[in-house]
């Protein structure tokens, strides 16, 4: 059963509907898509009682609108925003209860690029290769392939009937900066730049560029120096993938990457980190820090284990 639940009243630079995404299909040239920040999409469905990557809004740089048309539970997750039901400041990452006729709205801040607006049952649209997730470039997915406008109704199913769990302790939300520095592993083609190239990647700091959208962040720094070409033979790229190409300045692929591509990539962005750079803003200044396989995978376990900590009860759960 599917509810009228939300009203699009002003969409604001971008709004979509986007969930987990479509992996397992990328060998037929369909790129993965899904939330850019897959950690506050995951918290804010469990907040609200939804399976941990139904399909919830993605907005843009605020400037967001809409009105609920039925009494619903919900959240909002991402990095720092304000948010208002009716006109009164509401809190972010926790389950709240708006009724009927009242008023969601999300103002443009200086300190973050992308926020959740998760709605108990979860957003329901036609699934597309097992997924709900809008890919703006094949026009397909999501809400009839495209962003929202005002007028949109989403639906919903219906929601959980078990108790909530209490606010998202704030020591487990990701450590958004305006200026982040993200951790990294070296590889798979590390072995294509020099030690110069190197050696500038890890001690420099480089700036985000306006060129920054669902499908990559493009940086501006010191050139990254090549041992030869810059070329490959195409291969797979994987979420914070770092591609350099002949003009020296990296180039770290999003939820919208393509499915393979033909320039060295000197390292990738672990997973726990994704959400920094997925809300980093034009301008962010941006350094790396090189750690192992290993850690990366300490660091992931860690990070899952104190979700699962929370939602057994314990709020006091380590990050």
């Amino acid at each position: 059963m599917n509810i009228p639940s939300l009203e699009i009243i002003e969409p604001g630079p971008l709004a979509t509907v986007q969930d987990r995404g479509r992996p397992g299909y990328q060998h037929l040239g369909v790129p993965v898509s899904g939330a850019a920040d897959l950690y506050a999409l995951r918290i804010g469905n469990l907040l609200v009682g939804n399976d941990p990557f139904d399909a919830s809004l993605e907005i843009t740089l605020g400037r967001f609108r809409a009105q609920f048309l039925r009494d619903t539970t919900f959240a909002v997750t991402g990095s720092n925003s304000s948010v208002f039901l009716n006109r009164t400041p509401i809190p972010t990452w926790r389950a709240l209860k708006a009724r009927r006729g009242q008023t969601i709205q999300l103002l443009q801040t200086e300190l973050g690029f992308r926020h959740y607006l998760v709605l108990g049952g979860g957003i329901r649209v036609p699934l597309v290769l097992d997924s709900r997730s809008t890919y703006l470039r094949g026009k397909f997915g999501g809400f009839e392939g495209r962003a929202l406008k005002a007028g949109d109704v989403l639906h919903t199913g219906p929601e959980a009937t078990e108790p909530l769990p209490a606010r998202y302790p704030r020591h487990l939300i990701p450590p958004y900066s305006p200026n982040p520095q993200l951790r990294v592993i070296l590889g798979p083609q590390d072995s294509a730049f020099s030690q110069r190239g190197i050696e500038t990647f890890i001690t420099s700091a480089f700036s985000l560029t306006d060129r920054a959208d669902r499908m990559g962040c493009r940086l501006a720094g010191p050139p990254i120096e090549h041992q030869r070409a810059p070329d490959i033979l195409s291969d797979g790229v994987a979420m914070g993938a770092i591609q350099v190409p002949g003009n020296g300045q990296p180039l770290i692929l999003l939820a919208d990457r393509p499915t393979t591509g033909g320039y060295a990539k000197i390292a990738n962005v672990i997973a726990a980190d994704i959400p920094l750079i997925a809300q980093a803003l034009p301008g962010a200044r941006i350094t790396f820090k090189v750690i192992s396989f290993h850690d990366a995978r300490e660091i992931y376990l860690h990070k899952e284990f104190a979700i699962r900590r929370f939602l057994a009860g314990d709020e006091k759960a380590e990050a």
